[in-house]
């Protein structure tokens, strides 16, 4: 059989590890191009996974009737615009999380999806882990009763990706810690409980550790090489939010930066029945009553890596015509739910999402 030729758009720290071996790992693909903006970039990836041509501007390529699909792996501001071009150009597309800067623009990738017929995935990973899965199965089966309320951590306590850079400029990234870390916990949440239908949000999102870029005293700094002393810092540090839905209600409270010296990242699924505890990106306990005891049990299961799962159900998505958990027609109620927490907090009230 042919295999399928896959360029990737945008060669940095995601494709390098979560994109370009998995693909070169599916007996079913080959990557033909590697593309960046900063040549030596490029020109990086072609000598470190010993395949592929480099090219710097990827309207070189959009056109090439042998490709067949692409991975976006940008900056955000770039998410709509190189996936929308691409699917026009009849290629089907996996494109990083999140799906784009801000619901009209993710909305539009929709709607050139449906027009195009071309597959569109957006990089929400964690609905392929296997932890993720047993929990969706558990409530699917209905172990935990009615999941009436999750409640989701993201703190981390001063840290901050690329300061000054593109990650911390509205305009490039869209927003901060509720984009760039929310994203993964309300998609988590959403897809373990059915993908229900979002109603309502009311949420604040604060500017606040950051500003002062030059004096920024942090503990852990990633995507250090966007980082920019005279750069900017215009997203939110920090979130919370209660989000409405058919379903559960949802809470959160996330962080980049905060000044509590203590990390939390989990997701508690609250029913009626019984509750779960996941650990972001780890393992999980079960809180459950059996012959009238308060019973926690905690499951032994091998995790697998949920980045070539990704990648491995995008490629079968190609070659069946199938549509899989992480199609953009999912994603974008997990946009919907952002952008309403954004609008909540620039307005001082409750935002209805519309459907």
């Amino acid at each position: 059989m042919k295999k399928l030729k896959i360029a990737i758009i945008g060669c940095g720290n995601i494709a390098r590890g979560s994109h370009a071996p998995h693909y070169l790992s599916n007996e079913n693909c080959e990557i033909k191009y590697f593309c960046d903006i900063i040549p030596e970039r490029a020109d990086e990836f072609v000598k470190r996974f010993g395949c592929g041509k480099a090219v710097y501007d990827y309207k070189e390529i959009v056109n090439d009737p042998d490709l067949d699909a692409v991975s976006v792996c940008t900056h955000n501001d770039f998410h709509s615009i190189i996936s929308i071009d691409f699917m026009k150009a009849g290629k089907d597309v996996l494109c990083e999380k999140p799906a784009a800067r801000t619901l009209p623009e993710a909305l539009e990738m929709q709607r050139v999806a449906h027009e195009t017929g071309r597959t569109l995935n957006i990089g929400v990973c964690n609905r392929f882990g296997t932890a993720v899965n047993m929990i969706k199965d558990m409530i699917d089966n209905g172990d935990l009763g009615e999941v009436y309320h999750v409640y989701a951590s993201f703190r981390a306590f001063r840290s901050i990706p690329g300061l000054g850079g593109d990650f911390t400029t509205k305009a490039i990234s869209g927003g901060g810690s509720l984009i760039d870390w929310g994203v993964h916990y309300i998609d988590l949440i959403q897809y373990c409980c059915g993908d229900p239908k979002p109603l309502t949000a009311s949420g604040k999102a604060f500017c606040k550790l950051g500003k002062d870029i030059p004096n920024y005293v942090y503990k852990d700094m990633w995507a250090r090489d966007t980082a920019k002393t005279d750069g900017i810092y215009d997203v939110d540090d920090s979130v919370t939010a209660v989000i409405r839905t058919e379903g559960p209600v949802i809470s959160l409270t996330g962080a980049w930066a905060q000044n509590i010296f203590v990390s939390e990242t989990y997701i508690d699924f609250m029913g009626d029945k019984a509750g779960v505890r996941l650990n972001y990106c780890g393992d999980f306990a079960y809180f459950h009553i059996k012959d009238k005891d308060l019973v926690t049990t905690e499951p032994d299961f091998e995790p697998n890596d949920f980045y070539k799962a990704e990648v491995d159900s995008f490629v079968d998505c190609i070659l069946t015509g199938k549509k899989n958990q992480a199609n953009i027609d999912y994603a974008i109620e997990t946009s919907k739910i952002m952008q309403a927490i954004y609008d909540s907090s620039d307005s001082g009230r409750e935002v209805v999402i519309d459907a």
